[in-house]
């Protein structure tokens, strides 16, 4: 997934760029003027009236800004991560010999199986379903429902106990799951659990992929902008029992082996008050996708195998599907964060390459120089080493996301929690700091959130999913030169 791929951005790209770069021209050239013309009037010592018309286009300015601001304002109260009981625990030498017993399973397979375990980047303390633990896994609907229960209920009571919410203050649940969709629906059987209000808006996301907690936080910000002075919970999960690949198709096989058990519950609001209390503001949201593209569509696709058994195929292109849709994401996003000087670089690049010299590599913006952490999708070890290494990220930078796939492995859409957890547990999330989640799914799909932390965050490390552990991260993984210290 190489971002400095010689493939063309489209052309609609550059002009997003180019756009948002000349409306914030405009905007500095109107404030320029004012300033030229309220120096033109104390030079040539105009009357008290030109000088009162400037000041009051000034602050005229300044009230819409503010205006404009509040009225989107969205906050982070807090959030919680499901740290699953630990008779979920599966260290790789259980899942080998778990494998070695199936009987349809054969030797080659095996093999297969322990060479992506060896290369995920994943420990020995990661967690799956009671399900999976049957020889042979059961993916029965009362077993999927089991595991609804054990991760939705524990997390969603440790956010309300952290943040004193009741369940008759959630105005809006959205709950998301990409395989697991039963009737009631998922956000029913919460809103069951705890008898929460007959008006509550709520909805559950299916299909999403990976990427689905990110786009659930743009999809609550969209609804709060209609309903004022609301909560928001986001409940995010993949539920492993009904996803379970019962053949020995390799391309198939991958997801028995990446994916793990885990869960988040987020608490968003635009309750004015909560700007005092809450850890961080959202800042922006993007949601671009690729279905329109068959290479893409298919890259990762449910779908039945020669033998009529169901699982998800993961085709060879998916890295390089997976950078084209980044690529145009971090692009778009580049538009609405990157300082004038990096967008100018970018623009120049596209143009020297298009007009001059093709061999010209493009420019890929420096996002660290306004954003100062980063949640990258934990697929696997290769994954987050090359979108870093697209966006020219040091180990630093890339150890939440290592670290999150080795302690809890691939979570799909809950991973950017336990990766923000980790920073917070690590201490490293300072009041006026940026954090960029970026969730990638089938679809394709990739979706942008951009936080600001609105208060120190302190004593993290003594509670929640890391309390255990984060003493002895970072580690070097299985196939790391070095550690990411």
């Amino acid at each position: 997934m190489n971002i400095n791929s010689k493939t063309q951005i489209p052309h609609k790209l550059l002009f997003a760029q180019m756009s948002s770069f000349f409306t914030e021209l405009i905007k500095f050239t109107i404030l320029l003027v004012l300033f030229s013309l309220q120096a033109l009037f104390i030079v040539q010592k105009r009357g008290p009236i030109y000088h009162f018309l400037t000041i009051s286009c000034f602050l005229l300015i300044a009230i819409i800004q503010y205006f404009i601001s509040r009225a989107d304002s969205v906050y982070l109260v807090d959030f919680s991560c499901l740290k699953p009981p630990n008779f979920c625990r599966v260290p790789l030498s259980t899942y080998l010999e778990h494998a070695q017993m199936l009987d349809f399973l054969d030797k080659e397979s095996v093999t297969f199986i322990a060479k992506v375990l060896t290369n995920s980047g994943q420990g020995e303390q990661t967690y799956l379903p009671p399900a999976i633990y049957y020889i042979p896994p059961k993916s029965s609907h009362i077993e999927a429902t089991k595991e609804a229960h054990l991760v939705f209920f524990p997390i969603l009571e440790d956010l309300m106990s952290k943040t004193k919410i009741t369940p008759s203050e959630i105005d809006i649940l959205i709950v998301n799951c990409s395989g697991f969709c039963p009737t009631p629906s998922l956000s029913s059987i919460l809103i069951n659990k705890y008898s929460m209000r007959e008006d509550i808006k709520s909805f559950t996301i299916s299909g999403m992929g990976c990427s689905a907690s990110a786009l659930a936080i743009d999809m609550a910000q969209n609804i709060l902008k209609t309903h004022k002075n609301s909560n928001a919970v986001i409940i995010s999960t993949e539920i492993l029992s009904t996803g379970w690949y019962p053949g020995k198709e390799q391309s198939m096989m991958v997801i028995n082996c990446l994916f793990r058990m885990g869960a988040a519950a987020i608490l968003i609001t635009n309750k004015r008050e909560a700007k005092k209390t809450s850890k961080y503001k959202l800042l922006y949201t993007l949601r671009t996708q690729r279905a329109f593209d068959d290479k893409g569509y298919y890259s990762a696709i449910r779908e039945e195998d020669s033998e009529g058994l169901t699982g998800v195929t993961l085709r060879r292109d998916l890295l390089q599907v997976a950078g084209e849709t980044l690529r145009s994401n971090i692009f778009i996003l580049g538009s609405k964060l990157l300082p004038y000087t990096e967008i100018i670089l970018y623009a120049y690049s596209i143009l020297k390459k298009k007009y001059f010299n093709k061999s010209t590599e493009i420019y890929v913006p420096n996002f660290k120089t306004v954003v100062q952490h980063f949640c990258l999708p934990a697929s696997g070890k290769p994954v987050i080493r090359e979108i870093g290494k697209g966006l020219k990220l040091g180990e630093w930078d890339l150890e939440p996301a290592l670290m999150t796939l080795h302690r809890f492995g691939n979570q799909s859409s809950s991973s950017l929690w336990y990766e923000l957890a980790y920073m917070e547990a690590k201490e490293r999330v300072k009041k006026g700091d940026r954090v960029w989640q970026l969730g990638m799914g089938s679809g394709p799909k990739c979706n942008s959130l951009v936080w600001e932390c609105t208060r120190p965050i302190i004593g993290e490390a003594h509670k929640g999913v890391w309390a255990d552990s984060v003493d002895s991260y970072p580690v070097v993984s299985v196939g790391d030169k070095r550690s990411s210290s």
